[in-house]
């Protein structure tokens, strides 16, 4: 929310009244604060809302209090975010994400939003960055079409990042200001958006004929991994591409598998590359189904911290730590063979892609571990 700073002499007056570290508010003010140290006449609040007063407190459970100075005249309360605003547990579709995308920025203006690119059929391929630390660690979801799942669980665990650092609380046990102070969290929460709107809604008219040919004829097209060209994204790497494109069936545009006719054929893959190239990212991390199990080597080329960081991230989910397996051009792999820093692929849940919801508690509660474990690698 935004606010007019007259009733306040310094931002430590105002950091004070509303329980917020510093750096939150100067972050969530950058084009005020990038210009000078003067205090701006107006401001965002991170973490917080203003409602009309017809809201009865009790109603609130105590979640909104009322503010005595700057907000008396409006006659409004204030709301301080404590509870996720985000439900990941449904089909979570391009749509409901940029609906939440467009929450989160609201709500925290710290974390930034940015396209990194356009799909197949012109959609967007939004990034979110949270952290000024030195050290950057990506995460994403949805490389695969009816792996939407991991899109829910990701921007759940986001949305509860970011409720601990307006709150000064910890995540899951682990202090949230500490990470955010030390690491620049990168998330792309859906690298395949087409994909996974054919698998959720259906195909977009006018290539419906096409994608029920690459569909071998069938309308139910919940079995969809690749993206809108029938090219599987995450066989699109130059890994030993090759030997993908060799050994893989089928030979054409697919619903799943086909790696395509050149490495970083996809619009999708190349914002991925490009993504990572130009942010040096210390560690990367793939979410995927299913499994419960990650792989975390490549071609004996991860560095030692992998095997280490393995360690933790198997003892906190409970998930089997696989080195490697018979495969190549991932995302993973790529990263690994390129960079020799740790990639991780997580494959979450356990059974028939798409994974049920009734899971999703129980995978939110295992991936949960590794995302903090991973913010707070030192």
């Amino acid at each position: 929310m935004r606010i007019l700073t007259k009733d306040f002499d310094s931002l430590y007056e105002i950091s004070a009244f509303f329980n917020l570290p510093t750096e939150l508010i100067i972050d969530s003010n950058k084009e005020f604060f990038d210009q000078g140290s003067v205090l701006p006449d107006e401001i965002n609040i991170p973490g917080f809302s203003l409602l009309p007063s017809c809201f009865q407190e009790e109603e609130n459970q105590g979640a909104i209090r009322s503010v005595e100075r700057t907000f008396q005249e409006n006659k409004q309360k204030l709301w301080k975010h404590t509870s996720p605003a985000i439900v990941g547990r449904m089909e979570y579709s391009p749509e409901i994400l940029e609906r939440d995308l467009a929450v989160l920025k609201q709500a925290y203006p710290y974390a930034s939003v940015r396209e990194i690119g356009k799909s197949v059929l012109g959609n967007p391929i939004k990034e979110i960055k949270i952290g000024k630390g030195n050290r950057k660690i990506h995460i994403n979801a949805s490389f695969h079409a009816n792996e939407w799942i991991t899109s829910g669980v990701l921007m759940e665990l986001v949305n509860a990042y970011l409720i601990a650092l307006t709150n000064n609380g910890g995540l899951h046990g682990a202090e949230a200001m500490g990470a955010y102070r030390s690491v620049e969290l990168s998330i792309v929460p859906m690298v395949n958006p087409d994909g996974v709107s054919l698998v959720i809604n259906g195909p977009p008219k006018g290539l419906e004929k096409n994608l029920l040919k690459m569909n071998n004829g069938s309308t139910d097209f919940s079995g969809w991994k690749a993206n809108c060209n029938g090219v599987d994204l995450n066989n699109q790497f130059p890994a030993n591409w090759e030997i993908e494109k060799g050994r893989k069936e089928p030979k054409s545009p697919a619903a799943r598998d086909y790696p395509g006719n050149k490495p970083l054929s996809e619009p999708e893959v190349a914002a991925m590359a490009k993504l990572v190239r130009e942010s040096q990212f210390d560690m990367v991390i793939a979410f995927h189904t299913q499994g419960e199990e990650f792989y975390w080597g490549y071609g004996g080329r991860e560095p030692g911290d992998s095997e280490k960081l393995a360690a933790i991230f198997s003892k906190s989910s409970g998930y089997k730590a696989v080195r490697s397996i018979d495969s190549h051009a991932g995302f993973k792999d790529w990263f690994i063979q390129e960079f020799g820093k740790p990639g991780f692929t997580i494959e979450l849940g356990k059974g028939i892609n798409p994974i049920p919801l009734s899971q999703y508690n129980k995978i939110y509660n295992q991936i949960k571990g590794i995302f903090i474990s991973a913010l707070n690698w030192r």
